[in-house]
């Protein structure tokens, strides 16, 4: 017998055996030793060719992450105002680099949460998450992770008694789940999760992963929330600055007109409705008993005619009448209502009323 070493190592050794007494000549045992040490060459060889091939496959998928990673923050990036591209790669690559089979991103709604991007096996396995609502508790991996606030891996469903969305397992064969969650300041704001046909636990490095898209799905919605907002006020700026422009163009009109009443309150009620986004609008006032147009705006010349002629009386059967018995704002959502109402006192102006909703 002879040792294998490597330097001061021991890694095996050689024997040669023979079933007669007949001890090997130092011929023999100079090539044993020779054969030793190739052995130990090769078996070197071997090992720093493994070493070799392990270090090129860690590179080949550090670098298939960090390009999809890449990947992912162009379409952040491209897609500032449309989260939903967004949420659909992140989902679709965290599945394809951890060799899932299903995923998806549960977005938080108050005290639940709803999936907003699902990659399912199925379209009826698609369907029944849509349609589902988790809510932070043991029966879900979305429940447990927004009920922990932590990563949160069940290495096979069927052997966890907890878990109560059996129609899932039925429709996407789900085994293996992973959930990690979607945290803004310490807050759940949502969850990512991957998942397996198999029994097979998620590595600690496909889990770093997950967390990784978990960490890019928080910044591409807070950006959507934070463009919303900031679009949300350009408009309300940009609404009162035309709230104030047409108050101001009235106010000019007034003080140019004089006692030209009508030309005042025709501008009026035309800058109302541009600015309620209104069909038409009409001033009313009270004469004789009656309510008489003073200023309108939108109507049909016919129309027109049959108003200025018109007369209503004091009754909640007409908008103006019932504004004017209640002293207060009377928005009506449906025309259709107060039509019928108007067409059993005025059924000669009822008929040429074309609005559909009366403000």
């Amino acid at each position: 017998m002879v040792a294998l070493r490597k330097d001061e190592a021991l890694l095996g050794a050689i024997a040669v055996h023979r079933k007669e007494v007949l001890p090997f000549t130092k011929k023999q045992l100079a090539l044993l030793q020779s054969f030793a040490a190739q052995a130990v060459i090769a078996m070197e060889n071997a090992r720093l060719l493994t070493q070799l091939r392990q270090r090129t496959r860690d590179l080949q998928e550090s670098l298939e992450y960090q390009t999809a990673t890449s990947d992912v923050l162009k379409v952040i990036s491209r897609s500032t105002f449309d989260l939903q591209p967004v949420l659909d790669a992140l989902v679709a690559t965290a599945a394809r680099l951890t060799n899932a089979d299903q995923a998806l991103i549960a977005s938080r709604e108050g005290d639940i949460y709803r999936a907003i991007s699902i990659l399912a096996v199925s379209s009826e396995q698609e369907a029944f998450l849509r349609g589902y609502t988790f809510v932070p508790g043991r029966g879900s991996v979305v429940g447990r992770v927004a009920l922990s606030r932590q990563i949160v891996q069940i290495p096979d469903l069927a052997a966890d008694p907890e878990y109560a969305m059996l129609e899932n397992v039925r429709l996407g064969g789900t085994r293996t789940v992973l959930g990690v969650p979607l945290l803004r300041e310490g807050e759940p704001i949502g969850v990512l999760n991957v998942a397996r046909q198999r029994v097979e636990p998620f590595t600690e490095k496909q889990i770093q992963l997950v967390s990784t898209f978990a960490d890019q799905a928080v910044i591409a919605i807070e950006n959507a929330r934070l463009l919303n907002d900031l679009q949300q006020r350009t408009r309300d700026l940009q609404e009162s600055l035309e709230y104030q422009t047409a108050t101001s163009d009235v106010l000019k009109v007034i003080s140019r007109s004089g006692a030209e009443l009508g030309s005042v309150l025709n501008t009026l009620v035309e800058t109302a409705a541009r600015i309620c986004e209104a069909d038409n609008a009409s001033i009313w006032q009270l004469q004789d008993g009656s309510y008489k147009p003073i200023g309108m705006f939108g109507y049909e010349p016919q129309l027109k005619d049959a108003l200025r002629r018109s007369r209503l009386a004091l009754s909640r059967a007409t908008l103006i009448g019932r504004t004017v018995l209640e002293r207060k704002v009377v928005q009506i959502d449906d025309g259709r209502s107060i039509r019928n109402m108007v067409q059993e006192s005025t059924r000669s102006l009822a008929a040429t009323i074309p609005c559909w909703a009366c403000r």
